[in-house]
């Protein structure tokens, strides 16, 4: 391909996209909440200013260099960081089953924070991991999920769930003594139906895809007998608070 048509191919790309731009926000969903506190460019720097304080416990699980350095250990040089992921590997303190975590901190000081990012998704029972968090966090401690609501398959066989703002905060409810201080969503993404799909959705638009999905939240009470939490004996609206599942139109 000469340079001229391979410069010109590119400005149709380019003027194709900016139009298509225009027009992203016909794919948002009104009713879907952003966050912000905590958006995906927010989370590190909130987590750092108010974890980083001498005398804090501050626990990452998933905390293994996989992608990049990490400087949470830097940004946490005040407080007492601990890394706990399933792998050995650099900035891992402990190795250990996520499913299992409070297993491996028996007898020592509650966590202030607890917080993980791009993990949830590979937990096989997430569900079970939530009791965990909710054993090792002291009351009025915080917790922090960043997951992905719409992504690529990655990490496979261990690609498990995709969460919504409203699915973290379930995990995460009163039910196992949590307050939700934001949940929502970021980087929302332009999607359709390829053209190998079933007839009937062959290239139509899907409207609601974001990223990343958060949950910050706040422990605020113990649970008794949090040893035999089950997650069948709990009354539905406690998890889903005072939402009500939509009646057809």
């Amino acid at each position: 391909m000469n340079k001229l048509l391979k410069k010109t191919l590119l400005g149709i790309r380019e003027l194709a996209l900016s139009i298509e731009s225009r027009f992203d926000w016909y794919f948002l969903e009104s009713d879907v909440p952003m966050s912000n506190i905590v958006s995906h460019q927010k989370w590190q720097k909130y987590l750092y200013e108010i974890g980083n304080k001498p005398g804090n416990r501050i626990l990452e699980i998933g905390s293994r260099e996989v992608t990049g350095l990490s400087n949470a250990r830097q940004e946490f040089s005040r407080a007492k960081y601990v890394g706990f992921d399933y792998y050995p590997g650099n900035n891992v303190d402990v190795v250990g089953d996520a499913h299992k975590l409070s297993s491996y901190f028996e007898g020592e000081e509650k966590f202030d924070l607890v917080y993980s990012s791009a993990c949830l998704e590979h937990f096989a029972m997430p569900w079970v991991v939530a009791i965990e968090i909710a054993k090792v966090l002291k009351v009025g401690g915080i917790v922090f999920i960043e997951t992905h609501f719409s992504y690529s398959s990655h990490s496979r066989p261990w690609h498990f769930f995709q969460f919504s703002d409203m699915g973290l905060r379930v995990l995460f409810s009163e039910a196992l003594g949590f307050e939700c201080v934001e949940s929502g969503l970021s980087n929302p993404i332009v999607g359709r139906f390829s053209s190998l799909a079933d007839a009937y959705l062959k290239n139509k638009p899907v409207r609601g895809l974001y990223c990343h999905s958060q949950y910050l939240g706040k422990k605020v009470k113990d649970i008794n007998d949090i040893d035999n939490f089950d997650w069948q004996k709990i009354d539905l609206t406690s998890v889903v608070g005072n939402t009500q599942y939509p009646e057809s139109s």
